[in-house]
């Protein structure tokens, strides 16, 4: 089994990463850490551990994170996943306590046994990196716990937040930049699973209303209906989901190896992960910033069929 540890700001579509984490049978779901990001840190924490009761997985650990980005005010998204970020859903609410511990010291915790067992966990963050940015400045030491980093999160090329920037990068862009530097000096392997296949794993309407049966199955069906009914079609991505089918099945998704930044100021463009697709030498000597010093794993296509089909058989 390949460990992972999820980071959420749980709306819907990471209640699909979460299903889908949860259930399947060869990913050891060793922790959840919760953010501020679509909706606040108390519904996010709520969330989350409704979802993991939903999947059977009340034995995962669940602590409490930031709730504000480091230098900005949160900027929540009703929008797209309803006031509670469960697309206000008519779903009973878990009552289980988190973890007493901070996400950051419980990130901590679990890396460092990871690295002490050589047992190293691959990291999937759902959400803005604020979390994630507290921990590889404050205990970098954990970083010898993490087999790869894998987040949902930026584009090459699009934007949804603003027409530059992706959402989780937007919400804050000093921490992605402060984990990228990171996972550059520490030797952490990146990839981005961005929107540039974020919208393409489509479960269509009549997939959805034939998972019935469990709460897993019961709750995978309302998000996708209710995704459908925000978006007004006849289907909905899985979202974040697919960044866990691509610790999965890594054969699905197509990717490339591109130098890596995020801009940080801009009015227009604050947010936007710039993306360093030139390979002529020219160009870059007479570039005062010159490359990147991080170079990611870049997700360019995925085997979108593929990863449907793996989502609806692990959460049925």
């Amino acid at each position: 089994m390949k460990p992972v540890i999820l980071d959420v700001d749980t709306g819907l579509d990471d209640a699909c990463a979460l299903l889908l984490a949860a259930r399947h049978p060869e990913l050891d779901l060793r922790a959840v850490t919760c953010v501020g990001g679509n909706v606040g840190l108390d519904e996010v924490v709520v969330n989350t551990l409704t979802v993991l009761e939903a999947a059977g997985r009340s034995d995962v650990p669940v602590a409490r994170g930031a709730a504000l980005p480091l230098l900005q005010p949160v900027r929540a998204a009703p929008h797209v996943h309803g006031i509670d970020g469960l697309g206000n859903l008519d779903w009973p609410r878990s009552t289980r306590t988190t973890d007493s511990r901070h996400a950051v010291e419980l990130l901590r915790d679990v890396l460092l046994e990871a690295a002490r067992s050589g047992d190293r966990v691959t990291l999937i963050p759902l959400a803005p990196m604020t979390n994630i940015a507290l921990l590889l400045r404050t205990y970098p030491e954990a970083a010898a716990g993490l087999a790869e980093i894998v987040f949902m999160g930026g584009a090459a090329g699009i934007g949804n937040a603003t027409a530059s920037a992706e959402f989780n990068i937007w919400t804050d862009p000093e921490a992605a930049a402060i984990v990228l530097a990171a996972a550059g000096e520490l030797g952490v392997p990146v990839t981005m699973y961005g929107l540039d296949v974020f919208y393409d794993v489509l479960i269509t309407l009549d997939e959805a209303r034939e998972l019935k049966g469990s709460p897993s199955a019961d709750l995978a069906r309302a998000l996708i209906e209710k995704r459908s009914e925000l978006y007004r079609a006849d289907g909905a991505s899985i979202g974040d989901g697919g960044a866990v089918c691509a610790v999965i099945d890594p054969a699905g998704l197509t990717t490339q190896a591109f130098p890596l930044r995020v801009e940080l100021s801009g009015s227009w463009s604050r947010g936007r992960t710039i993306v360093d697709t030139r390979d002529w030498s020219k160009d870059l000597s007479s570039d005062p910033h010159g490359a990147a010093p991080t170079v990611v794993q870049v997700a360019t296509a995925v085997d979108a069929r593929r990863y449907a089909d793996l989502w609806l058989q692990t959460v049925s």
